[in-house]
């Protein structure tokens, strides 16, 4: 299963740079330079857009929603129209609070599980997108506002384990991409040697 779209969820600006909820950006960002893609500013789709490529017909495109996280879904869904795609079409590559801080867990759909971006994309798309979760939790201390944390920068301990697990988050995009979701499921949704 070809999945077209790529799309990272973040907020854009300085002041959002290496917060948790700009996980998925930092991601496809690691994946584009690992690939040699040139970011563009499409504002006809009001995001970032990368082509990649990959061989075959039909090229992928990365993409960074510039709408800010809470409208993502409006940016991909302009993507998915023009393009004339398929919400299957597309997989979201996000942060996680449910999931431990530098796991991995593909699903292949389900609920917004409070995530703004993800509840947009749903708006927009409807259920059926694959979603690629890193997570970012527990959220630490239990009594912050979870809106804190999400848009928190990383403590010392947490940036220092989200750049040595970089190459790993990459490479299980890749997997996912490569091999579809139920492959990336089978290979990725466990907890991973140290």
């Amino acid at each position: 299963m070809f999945l077209p779209i790529v799309a990272g969820l973040g907020n854009p600006g300085r002041d959002y740079d290496q917060t948790r909820h700009n996980l998925g950006w930092l991601v496809l960002d690691a994946l584009a330079a690992k690939k040699r893609l040139v970011w563009k500013h499409v504002p006809q789709f009001e995001a970032e857009i990368a082509r990649w490529d990959a061989g075959g017909d039909q090229p992928r495109w990365l993409v960074k929603p510039r709408t800010f996280m809470n409208e993502s879904g409006r940016a991909i869904a302009a993507l998915v129209r023009y393009y004339k795609l398929e919400p299957a079409d597309v997989v979201a590559v996000h942060d996680d609070l449910t999931i431990d801080h530098g796991l991995v867990k593909v699903s292949a759909n389900g609920s917004a599980g409070g995530h703004n971006g993800v509840a947009s994309l749903i708006e927009h798309l409807g259920v059926s997108f694959a979603r690629y979760r890193i997570g970012i939790g527990p959220k630490q201390p239990a009594q912050m506002e979870l809106s804190d944390y999400v848009l928190g920068k990383f403590t010392p301990e947490q940036q220092t384990l989200v750049t040595q697990k970089l190459d790993y988050f990459v490479q299980g995009l890749e997997l996912l991409l490569s091999r579809g979701v139920d492959s990336a499921m089978n290979q990725l949704n466990r907890r991973d040697p140290k």
